[in-house]
C-alpha cells in the first residue's frame, strides 16, 4: 500500500528548516540521541523539528543549533529566517473553523507551491470555480451551514483562486479536466454555461493550461484514477501529491509515490486534447447550456 505522508501541523518553512537541520546532523554522522545529549534538547523535540512538525520554534534555538553544527553564516541566517516564518499566521486563519484538518494541511502546501498539475474527473477544481458554482457546491456539501457560513466558504475559494490571476508572479497551473465534469450539472444550466466560459477564458492566460480529456479517450491508464494534484515548490523542495475524496484526503510525499502519480499524469496528459481544441470544446458545451 502506498505510504501516506504525515504533514499535519506542518508548513513549508518548517519542512525546509527541518530537512536542512537533519542534513547537517547526518553530514556529521550524529544521531538524534547524541545531539539531544550535547544540546540539552529532548530527542522528541529535535525529531519534531526535523520532521517540520514543531510549532514552537524559537529563532535563538535554531541559531544555537547552527553554531553547534558549525554551519556557514549565510546558511545560518537563511535557517533563522525560516524559523521566523514558521510561526507566521497563515492568511486563512480566520476560516479555520470551516476547514477539515486534512484540507487545512493542503492549504498550507498550496500557499507555498509555485506550480500545480491537476487531474480532475469529477468536479471543477476549486481554483477554477466561479462564485456561483462554488456556492452551489457548498450548499450541497454542507446543507446545514448558515448563509453566512456558505458566504465564507465561497469567499475562501475565491481568495485561493486569486493566485492564478495576481499581477506579480502568478502561480503556474495545468488542469486535465475529464469531459464528465462538464456534463455534471451543478446549480443550473446557466451556472454551468458561465462556469465553462470562465474556464475557457482562464485558459487564455500564459500561466494556465487547460486540457480536455474526452470520453473517446477511454481508460488511458487501464484503471479508474481518483482526482489528484501534484504540487511543486521553490528552493528544490520535493514535490507532493494530494488526493481528496468524500471520506478523507491523503498527502503523498514519498519520492516513489510521487513518481507513480507523475507517470499517471503523463499518461492522462497524452490522452487529452491540445489546448486550443480543448478551449473550443468547452465553449461549445457552454453554448449548449445557454440554449
Amino acid at each position: 500500500m502506498p505510504s501516506k505522508a504525515n504533514l499535519s501541523g506542518t508548513t513549508l518553512p518548517r519542512r525546509q528548516l527541518g530537512k536542512a537541520l537533519r542534513d547537517a546532523r547526518q553530514a556529521r554522522g550524529m544521531t538524534l540521541d547524541q545531539v539531544a545529549h550535547d544540546t540539552e534538547n529532548s530527542r522528541s523535540t529535535l525529531s519534531r523539528v526535523e520532521l517540520g512538525q514543531y510549532d514552537k520554534i524559537k529563532v535563538r534555538e535554531i541559531e544555537y543549533l547552527c553554531r553547534y553544527y558549525s554551519l556557514p553564516d549565510a546558511q545560518s541566517q537563511y535557517l533563522m529566517s525560516l524559523a521566523s516564518q514558521a510561526n507566521t499566521k497563515v492568511w486563512w486563519q480566520d476560516y479555520r473553523h470551516l476547514l477539515d484538518p486534512g484540507f487545512s494541511t493542503y492549504l498550507e502546501l498550496e500557499s507555498y507551491a509555485n506550480q500545480f498539475s491537476f487531474y480532475q474527473p469529477l468536479i471543477i477544481p476549486g481554483l477554477l470555480q466561479t462564485a456561483d458554482y462554488a456556492r452551489a457546491v457548498q450548499c450541497l456539501f454542507a446543507p446545514e451551514d448558515s448563509p453566512v457560513e456558505v458566504d465564507q466558504r465561497v469567499e475562501l475559494r475565491m481568495q485561493r483562486s486569486a493566485r492564478l490571476t495576481r499581477q506579480h508572479w502568478p502561480v503556474r497551473a495545468e488542469f486535465l479536466l475529464h469531459e464528465t465534469i462538464f456534463h455534471t450539472i451543478v446549480g443550473s444550466g446557466l451556472t454551468m454555461a458561465a462556469q465553462c466560459r470562465h474556464i475557457a477564458d482562464m485558459s487564455t492566460r500564459e500561466n494556465i493550461l487547460v486540457r480536455f480529456v474526452p470520453f473517446s479517450a477511454g481508460l488511458p491508464t487501464g484503471s479508474a484514477i481518483p482526482p489528484f494534484i501534484v504540487l511543486e515548490f521553490p528552493e528544490n523542495e520535493p514535490s507532493v501529491v494530494y488526493t481528496e475524496a468524500a471520506i478523507g484526503s491523503m498527502t503523498f510525499e514519498d519520492e516513489e509515490d510521487v513518481k507513480r502519480f507523475q507517470a499517471l499524469y503523463g499518461t492522462l496528459r497524452h490522452a487529452a486534447m491540445e489546448q486550443q481544441p480543448s478551449r473550443d470544446r468547452i465553449r461549445k458545451i457552454a453554448r449548449r447550456y445557454e440554449q
